[in-house]
């Protein structure tokens, strides 16, 4: 796998980032912010020329994509895997994004537009390569370029799930036959003007900005939205028992999938949790895996107040009495909330947090709520024996899912 996340570009540095408890908030130096109610953002300091890539690349993709194509590159050399050697139409693509190439595309507005002032835009002026920022499907095609890919490939957009919904996806259709190598995950960078007007619209994000360090709370009494972030995550998947047999790093297998919708609100979640249970309840199925058995949980714990009251009344649902025995928490409280990307960057940190049996902390909860009263690992990272992992992800439109990652090599604790 390869994780590209604020404040810590790199698997190694995003670990650190995520065991240090540290914050990477802080006020958006990416445009003017002044004219927003939310001005703060979870940043990434990417430069694509120290990655690799070329300036025609680099003037041919968004942002979004660049941190695809690197983040891909990055973990094909990490699997171990020559895909030169394979039966390239046996090799996938599934990534997820949920606002594609938005960056650009409110760039590209301001010229065509100049600057807002045209009613009809001049076309003239916009970049050659405008129509791949238009279709997201273009970010699963440089992917699969970049690493010779040529069979199955497409792209997941389910809002806020992207993230486990694309590598879920990925894991079917191995499963089903139709690939043997998957290239999975996610991506998002929508750190601009148009996406923080939105938000600020709705009230989503937070207007926290004289702390933005400490802006994102999940599950604090005092949590009042979201820090907008970016970032990206991509895996190599393939067959348990192929990866055993040529001795590759197994960082962990994918147990269980499921997702659900709530048919319910646009934005709005239903207090009492039941469809992210129905989820829970579903992958923990699939996974042939007790609720018991779960170690940690990784919550979408996004820091908006009905998100975090809905998760937990969600983790009681499904896990039961065994959900005040388990340890919640929420990396959005470091690296904020990149839309689609999040989901997949959050199943690297669950696979990492069962590597090193290490759960991450939630940072920035210094006051529990009382709706909120599970154990959501406050400040500081916790060693813990973790074999087992469940994580979530929650979107607009009401989307629920739901996947359990556990180590191969874990005890078997199912009753017969």
């Amino acid at each position: 796998m390869e994780v590209l996340a604020p404040g810590g570009v790199g698997v190694k540095e995003f670990w650190q980032l995520l065991t240090d408890g540290r914050t990477a908030t802080r006020g958006i130096t990416f445009f003017d912010p002044a004219p927003f109610r939310s001005r703060v953002a979870a940043e990434m300091d990417f430069d694509p020329r120290e990655h690799g890539l070329g300036p025609q690349e680099i003037r041919r993709m968004d942002r979004a994509a660049q941190f695809a194509v690197v983040a891909a590159r990055g973990a094909v050399a990490d699997s171990g895997l020559d895909l030169g050697r394979l039966d390239p139409y046996r090799v996938g693509v599934s990534i997820g994004t949920a606002v594609g190439a938005t960056t650009s595309l409110d760039r590209e507005y301001g010229v065509v537009s100049d600057g807002g002032r045209l009613e009809l835009v001049d076309h003239a002026y916009a970049v050659p390569h405008l129509y791949d920022c238009m279709v997201p499907s273009s970010f699963a095609a440089e992917v699969a370029r970049a690493v010779g890919a040529e069979g199955t490939s497409g792209v997941v957009s389910t809002g806020c799930t992207s993230g486990i919904d694309a590598v879920g996806h990925a894991v079917e259709l191995i499963r089903e036959g139709t690939a043997d190598v998957m290239v999975a995950g996610s991506t998002d960078a929508p750190i601009s003007p148009i996406t923080v007007a939105c938000f600020d619209a709705i009230k989503a994000t937070t207007p926290r900005t004289d702390d933005p360090a400490g802006a994102s709370r999940p599950f604090d009494l005092s949590r009042n939205g979201f820090v907008l972030g970016e970032g990206c995550a991509v895996f190599v998947l393939e067959e348990l028992d192929g990866a055993l047999r040529r001795g590759a790093h197994v960082y962990a297998e994918i147990a269980g999938y499921a997702t659900r919708s709530n048919a319910y609100h646009m934005t709005g979640l239903r207090p009492d949790g039941a469809e992210m249970a129905q989820a829970v309840t579903a992958a923990l199925d699939e996974a042939a895996i007790d609720p018991e058995e779960i170690d940690y949980v990784n919550a979408h714990g996004s820091g908006t107040r009905q998100n975090d009251r809905h998760e937990t009344a969600a983790f009681k649902r499904s896990l039961g009495e065994h959900a005040y025995r388990t340890p919640v928490s929420s990396i959005k409280s470091m690296v904020g909330h990149s839309l689609g990307a999040i989901g997949s960057i959050e199943i690297a940190a669950c696979a990492l947090a069962m590597e090193h049996h290490v759960v991450p902390p939630t940072a920035n909860l210094h006051t529990a709520d009382p709706e909120c009263d599970l154990d959501y690992v406050p400040l500081t990272a916790r060693d813990r024996r973790t074999d087992t992992v469940l994580t979530v992800g929650s979107g607009f439109g009401g989307f629920q899912s739901a996947m359990v990652l556990a180590r191969p090599d874990r005890p078997v604790r199912r009753a017969a």
